[in-house]
C-alpha cells in the first residue's frame, strides 16, 4: 500500500509541474478574435456551423473539428492559413 502512496504522490507532483508547460504552449496557438469572425463567417457561407471552441491551430493552417453542415452532416475540416478548405472527412 506504501508503494501505491508513494507512485501516487511522484505522479502527482510530475502533473503539477508539466501543468504550467502546458499552459504556456497553448498560448502560442490561440486564434485571435479577427481570425475566429472571419473562419465563423466563411462557415455561414458554406451552410455549416461549429463551437469555435473547436478550431484549432495546426503548423499550415487550421483544423475545425465537429463541423456540421446542411444536412446534418458532421466534420473535420482543414483550412490553409488563407483560410481556403484543404480537406474535409466524415468525422
Amino acid at each position: 500500500m506504501k508503494s501505491f502512496f508513494k507512485t501516487l504522490t511522484v505522479a502527482m507532483i510530475a502533473f503539477t509541474l508539466a501543468s504550467p508547460a502546458v499552459s504556456f504552449a497553448d498560448d502560442d496557438k490561440k486564434i485571435d478574435k479577427e481570425t475566429v469572425e472571419k473562419i465563423m463567417a466563411k462557415l455561414t457561407e458554406m451552410k455549416c456551423q461549429m463551437d469555435p471552441d473547436d478550431i484549432e491551430v495546426e503548423d499550415d493552417g487550421y483544423e475545425l473539428d465537429d463541423v456540421i453542415c446542411e444536412g446534418g452532416k458532421q466534420f473535420d475540416i482543414e483550412l490553409d492559413k488563407d483560410l481556403n478548405e484543404t480537406g474535409r472527412k466524415d468525422d
